[in-house]
């Protein structure tokens, strides 16, 4: 990205940091994790979410600074160390206090199209027919609180949202994001297409997973979505037991999280920052 989009960013970016702000993130689990330089780095990111992103209120909820830092935190924490556009396809974030009642459609046998009411943690929207209009993601609030606060249980309500959101950048969420090299387009198939068979065979033949959330055989991008929670959530476990995933996708996020589970294992990290 050059020109007056990169010059406006880079001098939001060297804002001061607000301190209420930084009240926040040390209640953020993946902020206490990372080294300080990432922690910089995040800190960057925040402000230029928070100054690009509306994040509106629903059902009465009234949006604070511990809402918009703890949802801006670990939206960004998938941005870490590559170049950064902002989720282009998300101008809006809507937060309910708790998880929401919507109205889905679900494809059974014989191809019969169904109506459900679910209740729901998130959800995140893609325009196929005019991306550049964008989507908005929907969180509840209390799921958001939950992930941010409990970082080594799998589930991150928000990585799983604004994971679909980098999968809409190729053009459709389908489990390939837009990918730096063509060359890794055929490893990242391979080895995606493989553990993503598996999981829909396991199931249908009884088992039940040991590491990777079931919820990942509805499709191709709910398992991107399911796995980039896994990748950072439980790092060491993925990268023991599925580790050409976890290598593919530390390809794509250019990032090691297993690496800080060690250190923060071995005692080797300082003080939050």
């Amino acid at each position: 990205m050059f020109g007056i989009t990169t010059w406006r960013r880079n001098r939001i970016k060297a804002r001061p940091f607000p301190a209420a702000w930084l009240a926040v993130l040390d209640g953020v689990s993946i902020y206490q994790r990372v080294n300080e330089d990432d922690r910089a780095e995040l800190r960057g990111h925040i402000l230029v979410f928070l100054a690009e992103k509306y994040i509106e209120g629903c059902a009465g909820l009234e949006v604070t600074d511990e809402i918009k830092v703890t949802i801006a935190a670990n939206a960004c924490v998938l941005l870490l160390h590559r170049e950064a556009d902002y989720y282009p396809n998300c101008k809006t974030v809507l937060v309910y206090p708790q998880e929401y009642i919507a109205t889905g459609k679900r494809l059974g046998a014989m191809g019969i199209v169904t109506e459900q009411v679910e209740r729901r943690a998130g959800e995140s929207w893609h325009n196929a027919y005019a991306p550049a209009s964008g989507g908005p993601v929907i969180l509840s609030w209390r799921s958001v609180r939950r992930g941010a606060h409990c970082g080594n249980d799998g589930h991150n309500v928000v990585f799983h949202e604004f994971a679909h959101q980098l999968d809409g950048e190729s053009g459709g969420m389908d489990g390939a994001p837009a990918l730096e090299l063509r060359s890794h387009f055929l490893p990242w198939a391979r080895v995606l297409g493989a553990e993503y068979d598996s999981l829909v065979r396991g199931l249908a033949g009884g088992e039940r997973p040991a590491l990777i959330n079931p919820y990942g055989a509805q499709n191709p991008a709910e398992f991107f979505a399911v796995c980039t929670e896994l990748f950072f959530e439980r790092p060491r476990e993925m990268k023991a037991h599925h580790g050409d995933l976890y290598a593919r996708f530390s390809d794509y996020f250019q990032q090691d999280p297993a690496q800080w589970a060690e250190c923060e294992a071995g005692g080797a990290r300082g003080a939050p920052g």
